[in-house]
């Protein structure tokens, strides 16, 4: 039987892995497949936050592209990963999974505050963590948030689940004779400017030594592969 590798994780999703087959929205067939996954790991033992991006409802960068005053558009953007968490949390909890919101965004009627130390304590009660509206500050991206959530966890390793198999030397969907890596260091993400998180969040991992798994989350069981130390995607590290 798999045995998880890593005690506690940070699983980052893109708001576009909740939309399925679609361009726009929440597709509940996707978010039920995540959340089968969660449950499964979860069950192994493994301690699960979640930071989850708000681009399938709304983009704080391209609206600011559009004439849209940045700060404004990167709190809707914020207000958009709410309502995704909140759609994660309620698939989970369908299934028993006992799960939290913290939202960076004050909002209690709906979720908690982000308390460092209460997000702990939820994690070692086998509680899903979801954590919400980013870092809770206009001109961060949620990798950064992820990327800072996790290490205020403590996790072991952030998995950002993708729609492609890893990490590329380009983009393998305009280029066919991309090279996929195995293996890359922070730096040289960050010097071929390879999009794999924003810079910031990849200094963050790089400068506190915070592994990064790069994966297809449409691959069936790869969140379970992952964590089991399969050889699933890329990783990023030293």
């Amino acid at each position: 039987m798999d045995q998880p590798v890593y005690k506690r994780v940070l699983l980052k999703l893109s708001g576009e892995a909740l939309t399925g087959k679609h361009s726009f929205g929440i597709d509940y067939e996707t978010v039920n497949k995540i959340a089968r996954e969660i449950k499964e790991v979860v069950e192994m033992g493994t301690e699960l936050g979640v930071v989850v991006g708000g681009g399938n409802i709304f983009r704080g960068a391209e609206a600011h592209a559009r004439g849209m005053e940045r700060a404004s558009a990167d709190y809707m953007g914020m207000l958009a990963t709410v309502i995704n968490s909140l759609a994660l949390q309620s698939v989970l909890e369908r299934m028993d999974v006992c799960t939290r919101v913290q939202s960076a965004i004050e909002m209690k009627e709906v979720a908690e505050p982000y308390i460092h130390r209460r997000a702990i304590r939820h994690l070692e009660k086998g509680r899903v963590v979801i954590f919400a509206a980013g870092t809770g500050n206009p001109y961060f991206t949620t990798d950064t948030a992820a990327s800072l959530r996790a290490m205020e966890i403590k996790a072991d390793v952030i998995m950002k689940a993708t729609k492609v198999d890893g990490v590329y030397d380009k983009d393998p969907v305009h280029n066919h004779d991309a090279t996929k890596f195995d293996r890359i260091s922070y730096t040289d993400v960050l010097t071929r400017d390879l999009k794999v998180m924003d810079a910031t969040a990849i200094s963050l991992c790089r400068d506190n030594q915070l592994r990064i798994v790069v994966f297809n989350l449409q691959g069936e069981g790869n969140i379970k592969k992952v964590i089991c130390g399969q050889a699933v995607g890329t990783t990023v590290g030293n």
